[in-house]
């Protein structure tokens, strides 16, 4: 059972995007303003919210500055950094939208791509869960770049969600499907299979991959992949696990 919020205003705002960051203080103003750009034409009524995880730059600074030009704009702030899973259900709980869009703080996801996301969700009309990005044109290191693709290649193999990239962190969901999901650290890393086990449909969008636009990752390779295999092999027995939902009916 997931957790439930009231959010039943017809005034709150329909999309909610959520952008998890950590020392982002030369990417969030740019940031902010290509959100902004993506929803220009005004037909869909969207907030940002940007979850501060523990930030010991000019982040959150930043962030309380730029409020007074983008009234849509909400931040929330972590105390201690607690990682990306953390952040984004920080940001997801105090979402008001219907569906949340989430993308990375660096820069490298473009904002552009969430309009389109949004209107696969509700073209489906309730079936599709999760709408994955998946890069193309990766902007990473030839390492890097290989390390995600071997990750993807086991991951997939392992849980067969049918998705080649979800460390993409464009995605896009419904508010009410996060909430059904069993959280963990690192969840935002099996979205997809987790939603497939909840008997939704998944749905996949090529987005363009960018160079970072400053700073650098907050995130290493090895300490990744040794909680990696442990997320994977707990997901998989979550998979094993579930069983078919009860059928139910009321006694009068």
């Amino acid at each position: 059972m997931g957790e439930k919020t009231e959010n039943n205003d017809t005034a709150m705002p329909l999309v909610s995007v959520v952008v998890p960051v950590k020392n982002e203080e030369g990417n969030v103003a740019p940031l902010i303003a290509e959100i902004a750009g993506a929803f220009e034409n005004g037909d869909t009524p969207f907030e940002m919210i940007f979850v501060d995880d523990g930030s010991t730059d000019e982040t959150p600074v930043i962030l309380a500055n730029l409020r007074a030009s983008y009234p849509m704009l909400r931040q929330l702030r972590h105390a201690e950094s607690r990682g990306q899973s953390a952040a984004i259900r920080s940001g997801v709980r105090a979402a008001r939208g219907t569906y949340v869009a989430t993308l990375d703080g660096d820069g490298q996801n473009n904002p552009a791509f969430i309009p389109a996301m949004i209107e696969i969700l509700k073209r489906s009309e309730g079936s599709v869960g999760i709408v994955q990005g998946q890069r193309v044109g990766r902007k990473d290191t030839a390492f890097k770049r290989w390390q995600s693709r071997m990750a993807n290649r086991i991951r997939g193999g392992i849980l067969r969600d049918g998705t080649r990239d979800t460390g993409c962190g464009l995605k896009a969901f419904p508010r009410t499907v996060y909430l059904e999901l069993p959280y963990f650290d690192a969840i935002h890393r099996f979205m997809p299979a987790l939603v497939k086990r909840e008997g939704y449909e998944i749905a996949h969008l090529d987005v363009i991959d960018r160079p970072r636009h400053s700073g650098v990752s907050n995130y290493g390779f090895w300490g990744r992949l040794k909680v990696g295999i442990l997320d994977l092999a707990g997901v998989w027995w979550l998979i094993k696990r579930k069983k078919p939902a009860a059928k139910v009916t009321e006694v009068v």
